[in-house]
């Protein structure tokens, strides 16, 4: 696992070998999401559109947003709806403004009632529009303007006057009469493009003109995020933190899995792999207390991280494994031989294995299967033994833990000859109608009892 990509067939093995836990956890992070929806009150948000005629640069709707939300307007509008406790600093942060297509600022307000998020909005925007108001009255020149409006009344009284003089001209008989209705409608057309100028000087005045485009509308739900989506996002959260959990492990794991590792850990030679068939509840570690029985309702006494047993198919091939380990102990020891078979304490599928090389052994060499506790590992003393034979699964075990069988071997004076790799199988539904070698098993591994005894 550790150098393998992750890929979906790992996720999904982590959900069909975990769901249990999974669940649990889910349902854990739903309460804290719970929990959490508490601690925070339900809010309501609402929006008010307030309209600036005339024409606006993208900077100065900008500003127009920022002076929506500045204490000037905020304050004011704490004052009018003067809320218990609630003042202008409280409503800063329940307060936006954005600026939309065609000149319209857009405030939004929130609170913890769909009435008060609704008169806070409106509240705002008719604030915002009065401040806007009194600021361009604020800048507004009284004596500029008064005369601007003489300079608009002189510029009237002269065209009205221009057109008495071009009715009183000779009308087009002499040369000089042509010429001076010519520079009469010239000076009135430059006291037109006066009066035009003069009615575009104050744009300020317009702009100032602001609208509020009706009522906040009252909100009907509450503002995200909602007490389902915490509910739901507390229960993903807590789902993919487990899934993300079993893949660090798994990354982390110093489990030795290939061959030459475990070899290599337990200071021997691999002597050979041999097969365990068998139901999904044979693989599960023994256990009793209220810990294993924990572990197995949430389904954790099982790893996740071995990859799916293979369904084995041909009994005879599998025997064939057992023997040729057997033929091999035969070959490397000398007469009588005599091996204690060391099984790492919990690991059930080794154990399996030693007993049906019991009985496939048929006393030569004469087996005698001990387990050993991994925490405190215990070997027995020798006694007529040639050596010892290790065991165990693959991926099960650290190389610390490893090492420290072949220490609690060498104590006891038991050299370590060899050591076979167990892994599970899946057995077909029909089997042959011979009896099966591994119903032997019970009755030949009955060096059981020298699990807890000492040399």
């Amino acid at each position: 696992m550790s150098d393998d990509t992750i890929r979906l067939v790992t996720i999904g093995r982590i959900i069909r070998r975990r769901w249990r836990l999974l669940t649990l956890l889910a349902m854990v992070g739903a309460l804290v999401g719970y929990g959490t929806s508490l601690l925070f009150p339900p809010r309501y948000t609402t929006s008010a559109s307030v309209l600036l005629p005339g024409a606006w640069e993208e900077r100065e709707l900008l500003t127009q947003a920022e002076i929506a939300t500045s204490s000037a307007v905020v304050d004011r509008a704490a004052t009018t709806l003067h809320w218990p406790g609630v003042g202008g600093n409280e409503l800063r942060d329940q307060v936006s403004a954005t600026a939309a297509d065609g000149n319209i600022i857009k405030i939004s307000g929130t609170a913890d009632t769909p009435k008060r998020a609704q008169q806070l909005c409106d509240q705002v925007a008719q604030q915002f529009v009065t401040f806007a108001a009194r600021v361009v009255d604020g800048n507004t020149d009284p004596e500029a303007a008064d005369q601007l409006e003489a300079l608009r009344q002189m510029v009237v009284q002269t065209n009205r006057r221009i057109t008495d003089l071009a009715d009183a001209a000779d009308p087009g008989r002499t040369v000089e009469s042509v010429q001076t209705r010519t520079e009469l409608e010239k000076l009135r057309t430059s006291l037109q493009e006066a009066i035009t100028k003069l009615d575009q000087a104050g744009p300020a005045a317009n702009k100032a003109n602001m609208v509020v485009m009706g009522p906040a509308p009252r909100p009907t739900g509450e503002a995200p995020p909602t007490r389902m989506q915490l509910i739901v996002g507390g229960a993903l959260l807590f789902f993919l933190l487990a899934v993300i959990g079993h893949l660090t492990a798994a990354r982390m794991s110093r489990r030795l899995r290939t061959e030459p590792e475990i070899a290599a850990a337990l200071g021997s030679t691999l002597l050979g792999t041999v097969d365990v068939p068998g139901a999904r509840s044979a693989y599960r570690p023994e256990g009793r207390g209220p810990r294993a029985l924990l572990r197995r309702l949430l389904g954790v006494d099982i790893r996740w991280d071995i990859p799916t047993p293979q369904t084995y198919g041909d009994e005879a091939g599998r025997q064939i494994r057992y023997r040729r380990v057997c033929a091999r102990l035969r070959d490397q020891l000398p007469a009588p031989r005599r091996l204690l078979v060391v099984v790492p304490d919990g690991d059930e599928i080794a154990h399996r294995a030693a007993g049906q090389l019991v009985a496939e052994a048929e006393s030569d060499p004469m087996l005698r299967v001990v387990r050993v506790s991994m925490s405190q590992p215990l070997v027995p003393d020798r006694e007529n033994e040639s050596g010892a034979l290790v065991v165990l699964s693959a991926g099960a075990w650290t190389a610390v833990e490893l090492a420290g069988i072949a220490e609690a071997c060498a104590d006891a004076k038991h050299e370590v000859v060899g050591v076979v790799l167990a892994g599970p199988v899946r057995a077909r539904a029909t089997q042959s109608a011979g009896r099966p070698r591994d119903a032997a098993t019970p009755l030949l591994a009955v060096g059981d009892d020298a699990k807890g005894s000492s040399g």
